[in-house]
Parts: structure tokens; sequence; C-alpha cells
């Protein structure tokens, strides 16, 4: 969303969980001031209005919760099985290279 010096918006309640981030230039919701590079995260229910002092690119986040969250050791997924596909992968060294990095950092070991 491109927004013009001054100008303001009410954000509507579209989606359960919500967020602005402004890209490039500080914005205000509900007068609180946020700085660029910020993500706000937007209360359910709200419908804060938005302003850019000095005009600012703003990115509009939303939608249904994800739900749980599986998180073991750099891999996060909302389905264990993913986890454990990636374990796999990684203990087989499936991943690809980073470019300049020759060591290859084991798994840790797996808990029951």
């Amino acid at each position: 969303l491109a927004l013009e010096p001054g100008a303001s918006v009410e954000l509507p309640d579209a989606a359960l969980e919500r967020a602005v981030y402004s890209v490039d230039a500080p914005i205000e919701l509900d007068g609180s001031p946020v700085p660029p590079h910020t993500l706000a995260v937007l209360p359910a229910g709200a419908q804060p209005r938005l302003r850019a002092p000095a005009g600012a690119r703003v990115a509009l986040v939303g939608g249904a919760p994800l739900g749980h969250r599986f998180i073991v050791w750099n891999f996060v997924s909302s389905r264990r099985e993913r986890i454990l596909q990636a374990q796999d992968d990684w203990e087989a060294q499936r991943f690809a290279r980073v470019p300049g990095e020759t060591e290859f950092i084991p798994l840790p070991p797996r808990r029951a």
C-alpha cells in the first residue's frame, strides 16, 4: 500500500491475525508511532487508523491463525512428519550447501 504524505486510512478487522510493516518511513497507528522496518501486530478486533505523516510504503498481512508449530533444532513446521523428513534430509546431506562453507554441522541427537 503506497500512502501519500499525511494520508490516513482505517484498517478493517478483516482477518483473525493482522500486522502492518512499513517498508521505508515512520507511520502511526491510532497516534502511536511505529518506526520503519518494524512489524506492528494488531490486536484482534481492532480497527486502528493508520497514518503516514511523511508518506510510506506499507505491507498489510493477515489471515487465519497458523496453529501449533513443531520446532526441532533449525526446523519449524505445523506438521510433525515434515520435521522428521527434514531431519532425515539433513542427516543425508540433501540440503544445498551454503556457498563458501565447507563445514557440516551434524544434527543434534534425536529425542524419543
